[in-house]
């Protein structure tokens, strides 16, 4: 019985030193963004494609989602900067989700929305984002009365999310 005892503690011991206290590994509770950043101009996103207002939308929502992710500021000034984040849109697109069996009526449509996404440190002249590839989308029905506009706007929300997960640090 004792030596099923101490088998069982060597057992525990070795457990918690390989799975909890390995300093190397696990949890840690430095933040995701950099520290050496604490200004962001976030500059006007330009539009390639041939739906227009989109850039304002996703401009509009990427300050907002830098706001309250990350402890960053933006700020209106350029020169009182730290980083500029600019980027245009590649590519919108609509596709047909689903249709109506008898007549072939889209039910559901989604739209796909691409960017490139460069983010500069103003201060080194260093690329923190280089010309970056950023993608989201969203879905909508006319059934639901939901439109184009209803989902650009979602798709653009969706897309600035990604791009603030892109300013992330690497673990």
């Amino acid at each position: 019985m004792k030596i099923i005892k101490k088998i069982a503690l060597l057992m525990l011991v070795i457990i918690l030193a390989v799975s909890g206290c390995n300093p190397f590994s696990g949890y840690s509770n430095k933040s995701l963004y950099r520290a050496d950043v604490s200004t962001v101009y976030v500059e006007m996103f330009e539009d390639s494609s041939f739906r227009r207002g989109i850039e304002y939308e996703l401009t509009d929502a990427l300050g907002k989602q830098i706001e309250t992710k990350t402890p960053y500021k933006i700020v209106t000034d350029r020169n009182r900067a730290d980083t500029i984040i600019s980027g245009y849109i590649t590519n919108v697109d609509e596709g047909v989700l689903t249709t109506e069996r008898q007549v072939g009526r889209p039910l559901e449509k989604e739209i796909t929305l691409s960017a490139k996404v460069n983010w500069k440190d103003l201060r080194t002249g260093e690329l923190l984002i280089d010309n970056e590839t950023v993608t989201a989308s969203a879905d909508y029905s006319q059934w639901l009365e939901q439109g184009f506009d209803y989902a650009s706007s979602l798709a653009a929300n969706k897309l600035a999310q990604r791009i603030v997960e892109q300013m992330e640090t690497e673990w």
